[in-house]
């Protein structure tokens, strides 16, 4: 179905297959670039309000990359996509120190290293999945679904109190 809703994605992304590859390029450009000032930005303003932008920048991704029918809205969907991970990534980091006891703090990176691995490896099979059976359509909708989810459970989450270690 997805096809038939954007042949002209489709057709796009199978003549030119290095596009996945120059986003995938673009994207990490992007992240790189935006890792440092998010971080510092990571620092001056509330973490939840920090993740709460990286998850709507993230939506804004995903709907991009549903749409995408040209390769300027794939560039504009994969440079968000770079931006999210800017925000978000060094922010994460940030709450695993912050909650961390300090005599444990490499523990505690470990096993968020070892969490998010297996979450990735776990998102991938399913993205790849998705991928195979309905396209990038169906991939980056289900993504954006899920940010959606995640964006209602961040708004509607109270604040948690952290204890100073």
């Amino acid at each position: 179905m997805a096809r038939q809703l954007y042949p002209a994605a489709f057709d796009l992304r199978q003549r030119q297959g290095s596009r996945f590859g120059s986003s995938l390029v673009l994207m990490n450009l992007v992240f790189s670039a935006s890792a440092y000032p998010c971080g510092m930005l990571a620092d001056r303003i509330s973490r939840r309000l920090q993740l709460g932008i990286g998850v709507g920048v993230l939506i804004a991704a995903d709907l991009a990359l549903v749409f995408a029918q040209t390769v300027w809205l794939t560039a504009i969907g994969a440079a968000l996509w770079g931006l999210q991970m800017g925000l978000i990534q060094g922010l994460l980091s940030a709450v695993v120190a912050d909650a961390s006891p300090r005599q444990i703090r490499g523990t505690a990176f470990a096993i968020y290293d070892v969490a998010v691995g297996i979450a990735t490896l776990v998102a991938g099979i399913g993205a790849g999945a998705l991928w195979w059976a309905g396209g990038p359509v169906a991939t980056f909708s289900a993504a954006a679904s899920l940010a959606i989810a995640a964006a209602f459970v961040l708004l509607l989450r109270p604040v948690p109190k952290l204890s100073a270690h």
